[in-house]
């Protein structure tokens, strides 16, 4: 875990900042949701008395040849985001932890994407998470660093704007930045894209307010936290997400 020092601590009230939020992939309220939010986690398969390491896949399941490819060789940890269907905001999210050649499927949750589901062109606006693979290299959130293994930023200019429904206020409490045209190493909400403003960006891993997102991929508040305290920079973490007919692709 990286020394406390090191991690990086901004907080700042201003409203110039907060206004930062809305050009950010997962801005824009909906109709407030009051369903079940699914916030429990299911069991590892580790913990299953029939387990064995020899079960352990030496592949990422249910993702194809394209996408197997695309995770770093580093990488120990891969955060898979299965979606639904293609135009649904329905997924789940499984952490993968490599042990050996092969990868232990750690613990999975329910979750959120896209309103419009999933796409392999994304672009602002379209409501829709794009399919990939994207390194995970920064955190932050409204409230205090967790315990975060990743370079944490605490700053309000991350809440979301209380003009938004109550049901949405705590979305970004904690947020994971994917490396979707974004400059790694800065804090979550920097507006940088280099590959242009019209290809979207702000396309975080925060809290789940139960239902789809503009582009992000929102889970429990439990597993935010988990994640943040088990994601680890010398693990080289990735997300690979999409929904599961362009997964297989």
């Amino acid at each position: 875990m990286r020394d406390a020092g090191a991690r990086r601590a901004v907080v700042t009230a201003t409203v110039l900042g907060a206004l930062l939020i809305p050009l950010g992939g997962c801005g824009g309220p909906g109709p407030a949701h009051t369903g079940d939010t699914r916030t429990r986690a299911a069991a590892t398969p580790a913990d299953d008395p029939a387990y064995k390491p020899a079960d352990r896949p030496t592949r990422i399941p249910d993702v194809g040849d394209r996408l197997q490819r695309r995770i770093p060789a580093a990488s120990r940890q891969v955060v898979a985001v299965y979606g639904d269907d293609k135009d649904s905001p329905d997924a789940t999210v499984v952490l993968y932890t490599k042990r050996g050649p092969g990868w232990d499927r750690v613990r999975s949750w329910p979750a959120h994407n896209g309103k419009k589901g999933w796409t392999t062109d994304h672009h602002e606006g379209d409501r829709r998470s794009p399919v990939g693979v994207f390194t995970l290299s920064d955190a932050g959130g409204a409230l205090p660093d967790p315990g975060a293994r990743l370079p944490y930023t605490r700053s309000a200019a991350i809440a979301a704007p209380r003009w938004w429904p109550r049901s949405y206020w705590h979305d970004f409490d904690y947020v994971i930045a994917i490396d979707y045209n974004r400059v790694e190493g800065t804090p979550p909400n920097n507006q940088t894209r280099p590959g242009g403003y019209g290809k979207g960006g702000g396309i975080w891993l925060h809290m789940d307010h139960g239902r789809g997102t503009s582009a992000c991929v929102s889970v429990s508040r439990e597993a935010m936290r988990y994640l943040l305290r088990t994601l680890d920079p010398d693990r080289h973490p990735v997300v690979m997400m999409g929904d599961r007919a362009h997964l297989l692709d």
